[in-house]
């Protein structure tokens, strides 16, 4: 973009009390980005995080950037955030997302191989090998890649191929001998997907990985026979996967073939990026963006002493040569109301008092447990589940799987349309289905997101309902690197909160009044706007007042307008949002009692707390919900009240660490950008990911938020 033309987009930009939520997502990436900067850090776990950013970006072009294209296709109007509307939007996020392709390929050829080499690790092509080495390569090439691989040529005669979502392609633009120039074909081979992405070679002092594209490069020409290549092109591209379930009108009529429907059109959506490597064809890249109706800014050119992908560097992080060569998380501590965890019966635990888990510190084992000790407990009735993401071999599943066997009432609702987990959240659901469970295949208009387990439970001549609610999915394989938190718990008045919601999600009712949850799509917007505007009535009546929130990310303009107001009341304000935040903090006469952190390190930030001081009389809430539209208006979703009073100690200190750390916590500033925090002068280091492995009962009662 000219000079000009982004100084005028980027004073539109600034001149909005709102920060685009797509642009915000940019800066969370960054974030992640910088981990792989961090000096304590092995270049192992510069990888790993190399590898996250190029997954989150691969999802922002699917999601965000497939939205975007949904609109321009189809002439819908559309105002960001920003202030831009679409066609100047998409240039201003194409330029930042130019730039943050650059600094990631520029942290990973300039500082991190040279340090991977240092290691004894050697990315290299097949030149760099010794001839018996390079046997070894031809030899894996003729027997193992070769028969895998489709040459699928395009011309006047066959159709163009479908180009798969995210797989490397190498396109080859060939004549016959004696042909003219204006009959030049293109052909593609596609590597599949479960080819590893590095051969790797052994030397005594060294391991040396070949990328699986300078194999084939090597030795592509066997698959061109009696033809003139005039040029060989890696490239990939990212297609649009953003669709939305709820605007199918005939949604009800056959559900999950919709879904099964949809899942197949994002293999072959619009395409919306090509990563190509340097010295392409320009003629094969002039037909492509033909073809796919795509501008020059799409296109993000790769030099060839770097990578398309770094997805595939997972292959490195996961080597189980280089394991020890990771940080060791420590082993979950006992939670500070359970601390007898896994010596007494958690049935009997549970009758006498409720329990607070803050994953990963707190093993999910004790949930876990729950459910499986209830699918064999010949007194447990009935179990009534909402499922959103599950681990690959669920415990789960086998758990719910036994129940029916033993012949107790088993009800699930598993989300579908849970992002990229629509497959397996299908084949598990059917499991379950053919075992006799009662499974409800979402809510066709809704996504359930919420995170609820209900087991009814027969105690000599009473019935006894045992509830968990949660932040977090019951996966436990993502609970050793998410943080969450989960409340587990017999109290009457959540008890029937959550009876009352199953019966709104599996049957046709409408409570009027939950007692300890606040729920949406129903109430939740209003409900917390109320919260905010009762502390901005107090901060003018002179009364102590305050609004600490943690959440992965804060959209809705409701909600931040709100904020807003409650500011310009005195309401000090502190926000801990991990990923996209579209409020500006500490704008003048706008927002400067607002603070905003986000926290990014060795755990992804997960949990939601919302903690409302009301003159001493708190209100402290925790559940699956974020700020977002979409949680408000397209989700069931649930904040539970925490009111015992350790427990909610407990949640009160999670905010006051997280807002002490100093090695993970970057400073949300009032243009959008973030800086990061360090330790100022003496002051020790503070790291939350550490911290919370550390914790004990007195110094939590002690926390305060509000002086």
């Amino acid at each position: 973009m000219k000079l000009a033309v982004v100084e005028k987009y980027d004073s539109i930009i600034q001149q909005s009390d709102l920060v685009s939520r797509d642009l915000s997502w940019l800066k969370f990436n960054e974030r992640v980005l910088d981990q792989s900067r961090k000096s304590h850090r092995s270049v192992f776990e510069k990888l790993k995080f190399l590898a996250i950013t190029a997954s989150n970006l691969d999802e922002f072009f699917m999601i965000r950037v497939g939205s975007l294209y949904n609109y321009l296709d189809y002439d819908k109007e559309r105002v960001d955030y920003s202030g831009l509307r679409e066609e100047p939007f998409k240039a201003k996020l194409m330029s930042e997302s130019h730039i943050f392709h650059s600094e990631q390929h520029e942290q990973f050829s300039e500082r991190i191989m040279p340090q991977l080499q240092e290691q004894g690790v050697i990315l290299c092509n097949t030149s760099k090998l010794t001839e018996k080495e390079q046997e070894k390569v031809h030899d894996y090439f003729v027997k193992a890649i070769y028969p895998m691989l489709t040459p699928m040529v395009y011309d006047g005669y066959r159709t163009f191929p479908i180009l798969m979502n995210k797989l490397l392609v190498f396109g080859v633009v060939t004549t016959s001998p004696g042909d003219r120039q204006d009959m030049r074909k293109m052909s593609f081979v596609q590597i599949p997907a479960n080819i590893p992405r590095f051969f790797e070679i052994e030397r005594e002092d060294s391991l040396l990985l070949i990328p699986i594209e300078e194999v084939i490069r090597e030795n592509i020409v066997s698959l061109f026979r009696n033809v003139e290549i005039e040029g060989i092109s890696l490239f990939r591209i990212t297609r649009n996967g953003d669709f939305t379930l709820e605007e199918s009108e005939d949604m009800d009529a056959n559900f999950l073939e919709e879904v099964k429907r949809k899942l197949m059109e994002r293999k072959s959506g619009r395409v919306v990026r090509i990563e190509i490597e340097e010295g392409y064809s320009k003629w094969m890249m002039n037909s492509l963006l033909e073809r796919w109706n795509l501008k020059m800014d799409s296109v993000f050119l790769v030099k060839r002493s770097s990578l398309i992908d770094f997805t595939g560097l997972w292959q490195i992080v996961g080597n189980k040569k280089f394991r020890e060569r990771l940080p060791q998380i420590p082993d979950p501590v006992k939670p500070l109301s359970y601390q007898d965890e896994g010596i007494a019966d958690i049935f009997d635990v549970l009758k006498e008092k409720d329990i607070l888990l803050h994953h990963p510190y707190n093993n999910i084992d004790s949930i876990l447990d729950l459910v499986e000790k209830a699918a064999e407990d010949p007194d447990v009735m009935a179990i009534k589940m909402t499922i959103y993401r599950l681990a690959k071999d669920s415990r789960i599943t086998k758990a719910l799987l036994k129940a029916a066997e033993n012949g107790k009432h088993v009800s699930v609702l598993f989300e579908v349309k849970a992002r990229f987990d629509e497959e397996n959240n299908i084949r598990e659901a059917k499991k379950l289905q053919k075992a006799g469970c009662f499974v409800i295949y979402g809510i066709s208009h809704l996504k359930t997101h919420t995170k609820l387990l209900l087991i009814v439970k027969r105690d000599g001549g009473e019935i006894t309902r045992y509830v968990h609610l949660g932040s977090g999915n019951y996966n436990e394989d993502t609970a050793r690197l998410y943080t969450d938190i989960g409340l587990m718990t017999t109290n009457e008045t959540l008890a029937n909160d959550v009876s009352e919601f199953f019966n709104v999600i599996t049957g046709h009712s409408m409570p009027s009044q939950y007692q300890n949850l606040i729920t949406a799509p129903r109430e939740m917007r209003n409900q917390l706007i109320e919260y905010i505007e009762k502390e901005a009535e107090n901060a003018r009546n002179g009364l102590p007042s305050g609004v600490f929130i943690k959440v992965n990310s804060l959209e809705d303009s409701e909600i931040i307008y709100a904020l807003y107001r409650a500011s310009q009341s005195g309401v000090t304000i502190k926000l801990i949002v991990r990923g996209i935040c579209c409020l500006r903090p500490g704008r003048v006469g706008l927002s400067e009692n607002i603070e905003v952190l986000s926290i990014v390190g060795d755990f992804l930030e997960h949990s939601r707390i919302y903690y409302f001081h009301n003159n001493g009389d708190t209100r402290t809430y925790a559940g699956s919900a974020d700020m977002m539209v979409r949680s408000f208006d397209k989700r069931l979703e649930a904040l539970f009240k925490v009111e015992s009073p350790l427990l909610e100690k407990q949640l009160m200190n999670i905010l006051a660490y997280n807002l002490k750390d100093n090695t993970n916590a970057y400073v949300m500033q009032e243009d959008g950008t973030y800086i990061a925090k360090h330790p100022v002068g003496d002051e020790p280091e503070f790291n939350v990911h550490r911290e919370f492995f550390n914790l004990d009962a007195d110094h939590v009662m002690q926390v305060q938020l509000v002086d």
